[in-house]
């Protein structure tokens, strides 16, 4: 790609991201959104992150994992018995961690 080439990318992203994430900005007054819509957008952050975290959680070079030997599916079960149990980030996401990484290294998962 030519230097030019590049610097139009460049400026088209920035264009189309501006527009974009600005839209709801540029409006004089609020934009009306129906109520099932509204409703709908306070799922979608968790539906974003599902859908980034679970195959993660289950697949392994692009295959369902196959055996239950797995760190990542006890270090998951044990983040989430933490989460029910005390309610906390951050107690959940170092749970989650240390069993995996305890799995990983004392019994080579």
């Amino acid at each position: 790609m030519s230097p030019w080439h590049t610097v139009l990318a460049i400026l088209g992203l920035a264009v189309i991201t501006v527009g974009t994430r600005g839209f709801f900005l540029f409006a004089q007054r609020e934009l009306p959104m129906p109520v099932w819509l509204k409703q709908g957008l306070r799922y979608a952050p968790l539906a974003a992150l599902a859908a980034v975290v679970a195959p993660e959680i289950v697949m392994q070079n692009g295959h369902l994992i196959a055996t239950l030997e797995d760190a990542r599916l006890a270090a998951t079960l044990a983040a989430t018995v933490y989460f029910f149990w005390r309610r906390g980030i951050l107690g959940t996401i170092v749970t989650g961690t240390l069993v995996m990484v305890a799995l990983r290294t004392g019994l080579g998962w």
